[in-house]
């Protein structure tokens, strides 16, 4: 996330260079802001409210209040971060933002309208499944975050072990995994809503404020 100018993006995640043409780029791809501090908040606050619930810091009870931000912010919010990333020719934010958009609007849908339809003795595996899939998504998601910055690779490496206990605590229904995964994922938003706001801040001021640590490339 080092900063060049006030207005370009910070570099977190850089675009990819256009190979065989030699035209130069349009006034209008040039300015095009960074979204990812956008998709960075908005998965950060959705997943930092509901790992309260699965650590049972908050009672249970209160868990529809993650809906709506599943649905708006975490949902919609990261999907418009990942269409702006392809046109940023970001194919890693791309990716990242629309997959973990489509997530939380996936998770929002199955509870407003599908949950009710799976036996109660069949919830655990089901859920279980889910969330052990999501995991194998992020996992290689961090092998190729390896090249994007320190902050960002830390994010999706966190987030893989979130998916690993959650996903194995309710196949097995053992809930100390699934309050261990609450904890995880209570980190792994903290981390998110830091990368976030450097974003914000080092585009802002048009220098390294927060720094995130770029990795090195080949």
């Amino acid at each position: 996330m080092e900063a060049t100018t006030a207005k370009g993006p910070d570099g977190r995640f850089e675009r990819e260079r256009a190979e065989g043409t030699s035209t130069p780029p349009t006034v209008s791809a040039m300015t095009v802001a960074d979204p990812a501090p956008l998709g960075l908040a908005a998965f950060a606050l959705t997943t930092f409210v509901l790992s309260f619930f699965n650590a049972k810091i908050v009672a249970a009870g209160g868990e529809p209040v993650v809906l709506g931000l599943a649905l708006a912010y975490g949902g919609l919010a990261q999907i418009l971060a990942g269409m702006w990333e392809f046109r940023n020719n970001n194919t890693f934010g791309a990716t990242a933002f629309t997959s973990f958009g489509a997530f939380w609007l996936s998770l929002w849908a199955f509870d407003e309208f599908f949950a009710h339809s799976i036996p109660k003795s069949a919830m655990g595996a089901a859920l279980g499944l889910y969330l052990v899939s999501w995991g194998v998504f992020t996992t290689y998601m961090w092998v190729a975050s390896l090249r994007t910055s320190v902050a960002v690779s830390l994010v999706f490496f966190l987030l893989a072990i979130t998916f690993a206990l959650l996903g194995v605590g309710n196949w097995t229904t053992t809930s100390g995994l699934i309050r261990a995964g609450g904890y995880v994922g209570i980190a792994t938003a903290v981390v998110a809503w830091y990368a976030s706001f450097a974003g914000v801040t080092n585009s802002t001021f048009g220098r390294t404020i927060l720094p995130v640590r770029p990795l090195m490339r080949g």
